[in-house]
């Protein structure tokens, strides 16, 4: 099970190129411009569509939203590119399967959960022609959130602690991620336009959705939760039959965030909603399964410190490099148990899918 967890973008992406030729699928390749990899390597969202000819539906599997979560997803996918029989059973289906690895490939080669714009891409995928979300929130915790001093003082830790008992631990989570758009330079920062894994991403859908009339999505996340426990996490709009359809495929434990129900918060901007614009033709069925990894205060320091040394080129080479591992850690367990339950709850997603999306008008 280990040896489809990577240690870098440059190997997983490797190994999914590697893969997809063993299964002679052909790769569509979207080179990220201007930007290379940490090991200067080429950067890319790459695409293999599994089982195209005579499918009646379609299951997109992306990887890798959120940067640094990509190890996890890719491996998801890698899983699948190895597994005879899941590709049987979606033959079997009638459903073809789209992979789309590493959407934010920036942020995996350089561990940064944002991408090369410091944009949160799961942020970002909205109307820029409307009004952006305010955060006020946001603004009063900033200074404190990404202190000028890393490790945060002793008075730092203690303003934090003092908002947390005066508003309580979750309004101090939504605070800092539910999205804001008025600080670049921060935390959880959804931009002003466009980004380009976003336009990739729609990109995509338009060009292979435009055949299918019933599309699931599975996005792979990590961070939030239990200790290896995937959360199935309702990633579509409120108020359709797309979250009794999305319950009835993977199960009752289908957590919506607008219903108060999930370790996430409500978000903006999420990735899954560009399906909508892009395939408005299909009925459609997303989840993002995030898995757990360490307790939050452990996710939201490894990402402040690392926005703290970005915003500081000159930080020392061990300093740097003592920041990036904690931020790897935050969304990587590197151990196996971890691994084996990433890889059973998601080949059990999967299944769960193709009967969905095989039993389908």
């Amino acid at each position: 099970m280990s040896s489809y967890f990577s240690y870098s973008y440059h190997q997983a992406r490797q190994r999914f190129l590697a893969a997809a030729q063993t299964l002679n699928l052909a790769v569509t390749s979207y080179v990220l411009p201007g930007y290379s990899g940490a090991a200067n390597e080429v950067l890319a969202t790459d695409t293999v569509l599994f089982n195209a000819d005579g499918a009646r539906s379609l299951l997109i599997l992306s990887s890798g939203v959120h940067g640094v979560e990509g190890f996890c997803g890719s491996a998801c996918q890698l899983a699948f590119l190895n597994d005879d029989d899941l590709q049987r059973r979606a033959r079997e289906a009638g459903v073809a399967v789209l992979l789309v690895h590493a959407v934010n490939p920036y942020g995996f080669s350089h561990l940064r959960r944002t991408n090369e714009d410091n944009i949160d891409i799961n942020r970002n995928c909205l109307d820029f022609s409307q009004a952006l979300r305010d955060n006020p929130a946001y603004r009063a915790i900033r200074e404190h959130l990404i202190p000028a001093v890393w490790p945060e003082t002793t008075d730092n830790a203690a303003w934090i602690a003092d908002y947390i008992a005066r508003h309580g631990a979750q309004a101090y989570q939504s605070a800092a991620t539910s999205g804001q758009y008025t600080d670049p330079e921060g935390l959880f920062y959804g931009g002003t336009a466009p980004a380009w894994s976003n336009l990739t991403v729609r990109r995509i859908l338009r060009e292979t959705g435009a055949g299918f009339n019933d599309i699931g999505w599975i996005d792979f996340h990590t961070g939030l939760g239990p200790y290896g426990h995937g959360e199935k996490l309702y990633a579509g709009r409120p108020g359709t039959d797309e979250l009794a359809r999305a319950r009835d495929w993977w199960g009752r434990d289908v957590v919506a965030p607008f219903e108060g129900t999930s370790a996430s918060e409500v978000v903006s901007g999420p990735i899954a909603g560009a399906i909508y614009g892009e395939c408005s033709h299909a009925r459609t069925t997303s989840l993002a399964l995030e898995y757990g990894t360490v307790p939050f205060s452990g996710i939201l320091d490894a990402l402040r410190g690392d926005q703290w040394q970005v915003l500081r080129p000159d930080t020392g080479e061990a300093k740097h490099a003592l920041l990036k591992q904690q931020i790897r850690a935050a969304f990587y367990c590197d151990e196996d148990p971890w691994r084996g339950m990433v890889l059973g709850q998601a080949r059990v997603a999967l299944l769960q899918a193709l009967v969905g999306l095989g039993r389908s008008d």
